[in-house]
């Protein structure tokens, strides 16, 4: 396992870290056991760093982590997020009074006597304009609660704008071979700030795995149903913001990228994270078998300049137009 410094913070974190999401929930079945077991396995590994949210599963998610590491809070670093259990438009969910609840309550479900990284979670670009959240988060800081701060992003402006307008640490985007718009100024802009980059949705909520057909069915409490178009939030976390049947043809067009790397999706991670300013992916997981073909991405071959042109001429005439919702 690398590791690498999350911007100018002294964290240093696993460039293929994992997220909790679809252990808590909006993913279909999933099972506990098989959960913890999975988390073990990822730190038995070399993973130090996992990402949650207060709202992935009601703070199931984050009750996972609490037992996969206890005892290991010291060299095992957790990013949590705020915001989404509120009303997102709402100037008083982001008041000193609910972000010291908020934080409070994910302490209590994580066990811990300080968040090491504590984010905003795709809050309305307005908030982020108001900047009085910043001053809230400063406070936590000073006062032991959050060691760092950062804001999980849906468009490039937004993400430009924290990092210009804050004293932010990292940056939570969606990036992968089939949304690549983070690569034109925001990535650079990170890395000249000092600003740590967490990638999620590296594998577009599964559809660069290649096992997608368009006949493809998911259970009713599985986001990639629910969300298929934006009806719950913004369209661009469920398959990157393309529409579904449109995914699968533009994914089997890059069938090619396993050549040489077993399989698709241990490419398309490796395509993230031959990006020098990418701090960490954050790939999701259910079981253990898929913590261990997420973690395989790291012995398979980087991508060469000539492949990584071709992909983003791909990106460009075959993919961008048809990417939906903000961005």
């Amino acid at each position: 396992m690398q590791y690498r410094q999350l911007g100018n913070t002294d964290l240093r974190v696993s460039e293929l870290s994992f997220g909790t999401w679809a252990i808590g929930g909006s993913w279909g079945k999933v099972d506990d056991q098989e959960s913890l077991r999975a988390l073990a396995y990822a730190i038995e590994q070399g993973v130090n760093f996992f990402d949650t949210a207060d709202v992935y599963g009601n703070g199931h998610s984050e009750e996972l982590l609490a037992k996969a590491t206890k005892g290991k809070e010291d060299r095992i670093y957790i990013a949590t997020k705020f915001c989404r259990a509120g009303d997102i438009h709402d100037p008083d969910n982001y008041s000193e009074a609910s972000v010291r609840a908020y934080c409070e309550a994910s302490l209590k479900r994580l066990g811990r006597e300080a968040i090491d990284l504590y984010q905003i979670h795709c809050p309305p670009f307005a908030i982020l304009k108001q900047g009085a959240v910043f001053e809230v988060l400063e406070k936590l800081k000073q006062e032991g609660k959050i060691r760092y701060y950062g804001v999980s992003v849906e468009t490039m402006e937004e993400g430009l704008y924290v990092i210009e307008h804050s004293q932010a640490s990292a940056l939570q985007v969606i990036f992968n071979i089939l949304r690549q718009k983070p690569l034109e100024r925001l990535l650079p802009e990170a890395k000249r700030r000092g600003v740590g980059i967490l990638v999620r949705l590296p594998l577009a909520s599964g559809l660069l795995t290649g096992k997608f057909t368009k006949q493809a069915t998911f259970a009713e409490d599985d986001h990639r149903r629910f969300n298929r178009n934006g009806e719950q939030f913004n369209v661009g976390e469920t398959f990157g913001g393309l529409e579904f049947e449109k995914g699968v043809e533009l994914a089997d067009k890059l069938r090619w990228i396993a050549d040489g790397r077993g399989s698709m999706a241990k490419a398309a991670l490796r395509w993230v994270i031959d990006h020098e300013e990418v701090t960490c992916a954050i790939p999701g997981f259910k079981t253990v078998k898929q913590v261990e073909e997420n973690l395989a991405a790291l012995a398979v071959p980087s991508f060469s300049e000539e492949e990584m042109a071709r992909l983003r001429q791909f990106y460009e005439t075959e993919v961008h137009p048809h990417i939906r919702g903000a961005y």
